[in-house]
């Protein structure tokens, strides 16, 4: 038996979920663009998926478009909104805690001589719509601001950004990276005045390979793929149903409980909370407010990636704030200009729907061994 708490890396895929792939792929299979009738059928089949994703989030079905996953979903709507934007301007406005997803392509395309704002957090990674009204300008073609954090799970002022670029009145289209929010917190695109918002279904227990994009109607977003027509010409490629299938399933699921998620998900959250500053004193909260499922703590002085390992071994999964590569801390705690000993013992809880009060009491112990049995660092 082990306890899982990296919801915010991948979600265990639902049963139900799994099952409407299998029969995707085992009853269902025929090409959607096939005129007979088993690719008829298909298409049926994604128009409905289609619409129960759309219904969902609050959008209309020709709004949305799927993807194989939500960088792909980044990274269509920022070259996208640039293309469309072209004689408009070089200046995007962004955050330096956004996902990799969305920093690299503005990272690449600060290389081809575009002009990129990063807006700094404080230190509990928050954002201000004052930070995002005072950096825009007249030639702003795009702003890109995450829903939900992935590391923090602080929730950053999307609507307030739109609010912002229409009082300038600059040119700038808004794009969300919302995948760490869909089904976790209540939005709707159109809420959020956005144009462009990123999916994805393994975060919210659906397989890995499928996402989304939505596109505001009147958006003529440049085609991603050309080929031979699909998801209305913007993205060319037999669709992949059975993905798909799970994908719609998942959303239909996560909808019909989300309140009742989001409930459990808080509770957990404050028990592990409270249990923290009981039985792990040394345990500091590195922010303890925003969406329900995330929770970034640090044991100052220790090693995250050692204490990941320790926890491991106890089948305790959850991921290491640092995501240590040759030494480089994570961009979203660097961000937040930590001292080097939290930043070196930052670790991310992250919850579901599925995780247990038993769960958090094996994760208690776990970080509680943790700090009496492994040497702190000296650095």
């Amino acid at each position: 038996m082990f306890h899982y708490f990296d919801n915010a890396a991948t979600t265990p895929v639902r049963p139900e979920a799994a099952q409407a792939a299998l029969e995707a792929m085992t009853e269902g299979w025929g090409n959607p663009s096939s005129q007979y009738a088993l690719g008829t059928q298909a298409a049926a089949q994604v128009k409905k998926w289609r619409g129960d994703v759309a219904g969902v989030l609050g959008c209309l079905p020709q709004e949305l478009f799927f993807t194989s996953c939500g960088s792909e979903s980044d990274n269509w709507a920022i070259q996208g909104a640039l293309e469309l934007n072209r004689r408009r301007g070089k200046h995007i406005v962004t955050t330096a805690i956004e996902h990799a997803a969305v920093l690299e392509p503005l990272k690449a395309l600060e290389r081809q001589g575009y002009e990129v704002t990063w807006l700094q957090p404080d230190r509990r990674g928050n954002i201000t719509p004052e930070q995002v009204e005072e950096a825009l300008r007249p030639d702003t073609v795009l702003v890109s601001m995450m829903l939900v954090n992935n590391e923090l799970g602080t929730i950053l002022p999307v609507k307030e950004a739109a609010q912002a670029i229409k009082r300038a009145g600059c040119p700038a289209l808004l794009h969300c990276d919302a995948v760490q929010g869909f089904l976790k917190v209540p939005f709707t695109p159109r809420d959020l005045g956005v144009d462009l918002l990123s999916l994805s279904g393994h975060k919210i227990h659906a397989p890995k390979g499928v996402g989304a994009l939505y596109v505001r109607g009147g958006v003529k977003l440049p085609p991603l793929i050309r080929g031979g027509g699909q998801e209305s010409g913007l993205r060319s490629g037999t669709e992949a149903t059975a993905q798909i299938a799970a994908f719609a399933a998942a959303v239909r699921l996560g909808a019909e409980s989300l309140q009742a998620d989001m409930a459990h998900m808080a509770r957990l959250k404050a028990y592990i909370t409270e249990g923290l500053a009981r039985t792990v004193p040394e345990a500091v909260l590195l922010t303890s407010s925003g969406a329900p499922h995330i929770l970034p703590i640090s044991l100052p002085g220790y090693k995250s990636e050692v204490v990941v390992r320790f926890l491991s071994d106890r089948g305790i999964y959850l991921s290491s704030g640092s995501a240590c590569h040759r030494g480089r801390p994570s961009h979203v705690f660097a961000a937040l200009k930590l001292p080097k000993q939290q930043l070196d013992g930052a670790l991310r809880i992250s919850l579901s729907y599925d995780t247990t009060p038993e769960d958090a009491d094996a994760l208690l112990d776990g970080l509680k061994a943790a700090a009496k049995q492994l040497f702190t660092s000296l650095s």
